[in-house]
């Protein structure tokens, strides 16, 4: 077994086992040890590339700018995609234990599930104390909007939401990416999704990320519903309300601008019992009470079950492989 490469990692089936174990030890980094520091972090590679090419880009003319951002959409997936495949191909080489190891250490900076769970109960915590000003200021590192002057419903709202909504994209699609297309899957979805969070979003980038936010949508479809009927079974299991989850989600999942976002949000809104609202945009579960501090809490305990249920999905993907 020691250096034939053809027994560890995609796209030979043999490498399910491997790829299993180097999921569960990216997990176990995550949740016991911070992220790598920035010099050597990969997604910050990906965000100094992106930066460097939209500055090169063409700054007037649509044409120009949708086919600068179409060829971005491919060339940073494919650049960060082909590193990765690259590195599984020689971590295969060095024999099962560096695969492991290696494998689980680059895949560990493509997901985080204590990190999102971590600054959403910041947020709790400081409205559990009654700083409704430090739980704003806590949720910079959830929302992109602007948190000054959110009541303590909307702030809850605000944790509860992001908590919801990252699940498909923090951790659940990536690790999709990497059953289905190993290490060079989650790279590239990274990849993906750090263009769509840097370029895609209108205004300044209306044109220039329109591609990379279409595809971004377009990774994200199964994962964000798989994701949203993960948070059900995972409230079933907690004993909330599942019926009504799934009620509000078939209701609402639509109000929001994101073709994928409205589906985990909704759902955690129902389970809860909850109103979701980002005022002028949507409110969700429309007719339930207003969230409070304490089911920001209660939305962790949700997210981390549908974390653990998504490792089950992802293990039995691995292991779909072996047919393949």
């Amino acid at each position: 077994m020691g250096n034939d490469v053809t027994v560890t990692g995609w796209p030979f089936p043999q490498g399910m086992l491997l790829d299993g174990l180097a999921l569960l030890l990216a997990v176990a980094l995550d949740l016991l040890f911070p992220e790598p520091p920035a010099p050597v972090h990969p997604v910050v590679w990906m965000g100094k590339v992106i930066s460097l090419l939209e500055r090169v880009s063409p700054k007037s003319g649509k044409a120009k700018q949708l086919l600068a951002g179409s060829a971005i959409a491919v060339a940073v997936p494919a650049l960060f995609g082909g590193l990765a495949w690259l590195a599984a191909m020689g971590l295969g080489m060095l024999g099962p234990a560096a695969y492991v190891l290696g494998t689980a250490a680059l895949l560990r900076t493509t997901f985080t599930v204590h990190g999102l769970t971590k600054a959403a109960l910041r947020t709790y915590h400081f409205m559990a104390q009654g700083d409704i000003q430090g739980a704003r200021a806590s949720l910079r590192s959830l929302v992109s909007r602007d948190t000054r002057s959110l009541t303590p419903p909307l702030t809850a709202a605000a944790a509860i939401e992001s908590a919801a909504e990252n699940t498909t994209d923090s951790f659940f699609a990536p690790w999709l990416a990497f059953a289905l297309f190993g290490l060079p899957g989650a790279f590239a979805y990274r990849a993906v999704n750090t263009l769509d969070s840097m370029v895609g979003y209108h205004g300044r980038y209306e044109y220039l990320g329109k591609v990379p936010a279409r595809l971004d949508d377009t990774l994200n479809l199964l994962p964000a519903r798989l994701g949203a009927l993960l948070l059900l079974f995972a409230g079933g299991l907690r004993g909330l309300a599942v019926r009504q989850g799934w009620r509000v989600t078939l209701r609402d999942h639509k109000k929001t601008e994101s073709p994928n976002a409205g589906w985990t949000m909704s759902a955690m809104a129902g389970l809860m019992g909850v109103a979701l609202e980002k005022q002028g945009h949507y409110r969700l579960g429309e007719g339930l009470r207003e969230p409070v501090g304490e089911d920001i809490s209660c939305a962790v305990g949700v997210v981390r079950l549908a974390a653990a249920l998504g490792m089950a999905v992802t293990a039995g993907l691995l292991a779909a492989r072996l047919f393949l």
